[in-house]
């Protein structure tokens, strides 16, 4: 495919989207707008929240172990869903790291930055690497933090300690609760990406994953292990909500597989010479790239009313260089002891 044909790119070899970034989606706009809802909706069902619905399904038809197996927080079933999320993310990260970082099948074709992290060694970085990195912080901490708070609310589902809704109950509560899965996430996960930009938590927890400005799959979770409880903890929302153990593995599953399309560094996975799938990443690479902009995805529009999102144009570049400007300005004068004005 020509990439040139969705996008430009600049002296440096960075690629960019012709169009601009929505920070927010048109499932707010007012009047409504049925059509664009409806090409939104595509999109945001398929192909990847589809996908995590469907490995979700399938840990529950096959991986989580009968209610009465998971009153006890015995090893053995413990030990084998943490196995079987550790395999699970070997395959899939896996399989996105050898397509497009070790075979390079598309070569810089949609790729955001030109340059390839293996070629580039750094001391930021475990043993000097990016993606050695970020493959063991996954998992040396990051798989066994969320199968700890995956067995934990299983755990408590299973003894009643919360609300277990049923399907033939509450059908159409549990299946929008299914829907907002996303949503919940976005919310979730701005909330904490801000308060991990709080300088002191910043230094000491959220560096290491900026440490990939030029992010790759295995930067998807490497992260600081208080991140990773951070990161992970949007599951128990559905300790506090009323819910089913389903939602919440549902819910897991889009936090766990679900950061490799913001991270993988490509606009677009080619299949064959016409066909593609969208990996919707620019927006996270952009704060990869810029770290004060668009702590959400826009599918809750946060960013958007906080004035932080940054839609890959050059006036929105200029919006986020006057806001340094000012930034700087009120340190500067606090540091001195004076009025910014």
């Amino acid at each position: 495919m020509d990439d040139l044909s969705y996008g430009t790119r600049d002296k440096r070899g960075n690629w960019a989207p012709k169009d601009p970034v929505a920070g927010v989606a048109p499932f707010y706009a007012l009047p409504p707008r049925p059509m664009a809802v409806l090409r939104w909706l595509k999109d945001y069902l398929f192909p990847w929240n589809m996908a995590f619905f469907l490995t979700a399904l399938l840990y529950w038809a096959v991986v989580i172990p009968p209610v009465d197996t998971m009153q006890n927080l015995a090893w053995g079933w413990t030990l084998k869903l943490l196995a079987i999320n550790a395999a699970g993310i070997a395959v899939f990260y896996g399989a996105f790291e050898l397509r497009f970082y070790m075979q390079r099948a598309q070569g810089h074709r949609f790729k955001y930055n030109p340059k390839f992290p293996w070629d580039n060694r750094s001391g930021v970085f475990w043993f000097g690497n990016q993606q050695i990195d970020g493959f063991l912080r996954t998992f040396l901490h990051g798989v066994p933090i969320w199968t700890a708070l995956e067995v934990g609310a299983l755990w408590a589902y299973a003894n009643g300690y919360v609300p277990w809704l049923a399907w033939a109950d509450h059908p159409l509560w549990l299946a929008a609760l299914i829907f907002f899965v996303p949503f919940i996430q976005e919310a979730h996960f701005y909330c904490i990406h801000r308060l991990i930009h709080v300088p002191f938590l910043y230094k000491h927890v959220h560096s290491v994953h900026h440490n990939s400005i030029n992010p790759s799959p295995w930067s998807s979770l490497a992260m600081h292990p208080v991140e990773h409880l951070m990161y992970f903890s949007v599951g128990l929302w559905h300790l506090i909500l009323p819910s089913n153990p389903f939602v919440m593995l549902f819910q897991m599953h889009r936090a766990a597989f679900g950061a490799i399309p913001g991270h993988v560094g490509f606009e677009k996975m080619e299949l064959g010479e016409r066909g593609a799938v969208d990996m919707h990443a620019y927006s996270h690479y952009l704060h990869h790239k810029y770290f004060e902009v668009n702590y959400g995805d826009g599918i809750v529009p946060f960013d958007a009313l906080f004035g932080t999102w940054h839609d890959g144009t050059k006036e929105a570049d200029e919006k986020m260089k006057a806001r340094f400007r000012a930034k700087k300005a009120r340190t500067k004068a606090l540091k001195g002891g004076t009025s910014a004005d």
